[in-house]
């Protein structure tokens, strides 16, 4: 699968950082949920959001905010890359056309050059397509990349795919309420993979 994009054509891609041959792929929607996708506008004006229950009321009330989820994940892939100073990476920053490795192809290939991969749900996110997109890569490589993957996810989600990726892969799983928490467990688990590289736990990918 490295045969598809290799860690040198990844670096490439991306600017300096203090570590920049650890690689960190940083995974997620690239959209907030809209509830247009599921209802139409006389239903959506029909609710009266304040009757709601608290979870269900803040996605109505941010039913607008179609970009936050990538802004999301920007905002987790700079804070990697300032502190511990990794190279932290969204698929999109890697310029490979999809006529020459598709983009399934890319994820799997992304996540086995990497040295860790972060999955990021947040409650808001239109995650339609990632789970089956994290579900293909823990398939192929739980076994060998297994420690090397950790999903974060904010605690009001809930997802099958969660359950069923503990219950199967044995997936390392974390939940967030705020955004400086989320920060700070992707940090604490880049810089575990770090330090279990650096006394030979892990192996150098280099």
């Amino acid at each position: 699968m490295t045969d598809a994009v290799s860690r040198d054509e990844i670096r490439a891609a991306l600017g300096r950082t203090t570590y920049d041959r650890f690689l960190v792929y940083v995974m997620g929607p690239y959209k907030s949920f809209n509830l247009n996708y599921v209802l139409s506008e006389e239903e959506l004006a029909a609710i009266d959001i304040e009757e709601l229950p608290g979870p269900i009321r803040k996605l109505f009330a941010a039913r607008d905010e179609v970009d936050d989820a990538l802004a999301l994940l920007r905002r987790v892939q700079g804070t990697l890359r300032a502190d511990p100073g990794v190279n932290a990476f969204l698929a999109v920053d890697v310029d490979i056309g999809t006529d020459e490795v598709d983009a399934a192809t890319q994820s799997l290939a992304f996540a086995e050059a990497s040295n860790a991969t972060v999955f990021v749900l947040p409650f808001l996110g239109h995650n339609f397509g990632v789970g089956e997109e994290a579900g293909s890569i823990l398939e192929r490589l739980s076994e060998t990349h297994g420690d090397r993957i950790v999903f974060v996810h904010e605690a009001s989600v809930t997802s099958e795919m969660i359950r069923a990726a503990r219950a199967r892969w044995d997936l390392r799983i974390e939940t967030y309420d705020t955004e400086a928490e989320l920060h700070k467990r992707i940090r604490l688990f880049v810089a575990d993979v770090m330090n279990r590289e650096l006394h030979g736990d892990l192996d150098r990918l280099d």
